[in-house]
């Protein structure tokens, strides 16, 4: 049975590798996993990912107590940590699998989501690319890259 006092938040921005600190910290945040989301094949490795060829991105699934940090808040730390402008990756890493993304969970997210990108688009002379779209199938990556920060 599913623990209904937490819930799952899914962000891309970049190297996972990057992401997953500014998550892991946060009061509230139980867990952050990072993996693959938005593409075709199942069960993708990274080196299929990073080819660009299976449509996914890299990305972290973060479980978190609403109680104690808001999805709201969560979309703060995301977009303090991407290049909201590029549509091409993130920072040095380009290529589609580093496309900067929210993936929601449910329609609050959804919301949250659109009336943060609008808030973020007001401060920019340029296009905000960071997609916006429904979460799909989260697949972990492999064990030597989670926590990774931790190892290097």
């Amino acid at each position: 049975m599913a623990d209904v006092s937490v819930k799952k938040a899914t962000f891309a921005g970049g190297c996972f590798w990057c992401m997953e600190p500014e998550f892991s910290n946060i009061p509230g945040v139980n867990k952050v996993v990072v993996g693959y989301t938005g593409g075709h094949v199942k069960n993708p490795t990274y080196e299929q990912v990073s080819s660009g060829d299976t449509g996914h991105v890299e990305a972290i699934e973060v479980t978190y107590d609403p109680g104690k940090v808001s999805f709201k808040q969560l979309l703060n730390v995301f977009w303090e940590n991407v290049d909201p402008t590029d549509e091409y990756g993130q920072f040095c890493d380009k290529g589609s699998q580093y496309r900067a993304g929210i993936f929601y969970h449910d329609n609050e997210q959804k919301r949250l989501a659109e009336s943060s990108k609008e808030k973020v688009q007001a401060m920019f002379n340029q296009q905000v690319a960071v997609i916006i779209q429904p979460a799909s199938e989260f697949y972990p990556a492999e064990d030597y890259h989670q926590e990774y920060y931790i190892k290097k």
